[in-house]
């Protein structure tokens, strides 16, 4: 008689928890995060409530990870590590990364839950020390390596802070699309492009 094998428990483990990422992330998006509880996750995901507390102490310790694992494959479906291009332009290649994050903040699949944890980390300050620590101190390197690049080229002063004029950029997309006081477009990346470069004044 052919010897049974025992049931894979690491298998069964992460079908549980890709089961809760989809069941946190999709319940945000249809209910609010607000209506979104532990209870409705693990109804969603065909799990006990027990064993979301085993694994994560809060609804938005939950949904951070799922959020940030959303994040991973998104990487994964770009070839792997994300850097911004360096064609030599770097107009076009910060009007390109941003264009990108204007597409991700209006897609409902990111938004929804990125507005969450936005929320979420001002009231909550482990989940928002984690969330600034996995989720925007990464992308913020990213934006650091390609201006220190452009310094290096000589397409960017040597005396600009790289972390300064990141923000230059990319703070006020975030500051319209939290508020969603005007539509957040491609032209409106372009434009914040176009002054963080080459400045208000005058030109003479």
């Amino acid at each position: 008689m052919a010897e049974s094998k025992a049931p894979d428990s690491t298998r069964r483990s992460e079908k549980s928890r890709r089961a809760i990422y989809a069941a946190a992330l999709s319940l945000v998006g249809e209910a609010g995060y607000a209506k979104t509880t532990i209870e409705g996750i693990a109804a969603r995901a065909g799990v006990g409530k027990q064993t979301i507390y085993r694994w994560w102490p809060s609804k938005a310790a939950v949904l951070l990870e799922a959020f940030l694992d959303l994040a991973e494959q998104a990487a994964e479906a770009a070839d792997g590590d994300y850097e911004i291009p360096d064609t030599g332009d770097l107009a076009a290649d910060l009007k390109g990364v941003l264009r990108a994050t204007v597409d991700e903040l209006n897609d409902q699949g990111f938004e929804a839950p990125l507005r969450a944890l936005a929320a979420e980390g001002i009231v909550d300050a482990r989940i928002g020390a984690q969330y600034v620590e996995k989720l925007l101190e990464p992308q913020a390197a990213l934006y650091v390596r390609r201006l220190r690049a452009a310094q290096e080229s000589g397409a960017v002063r040597d005396d600009i802070d790289p972390r300064t004029a990141m923000e230059l950029l990319t703070g006020p997309l975030v500051h319209r699309w939290l508020l969603r006081t005007l539509p957040l477009t491609h032209a409106y990346a372009d434009a914040l492009v176009d002054y963080a470069l080459n400045g208000l004044a005058p030109r003479h």
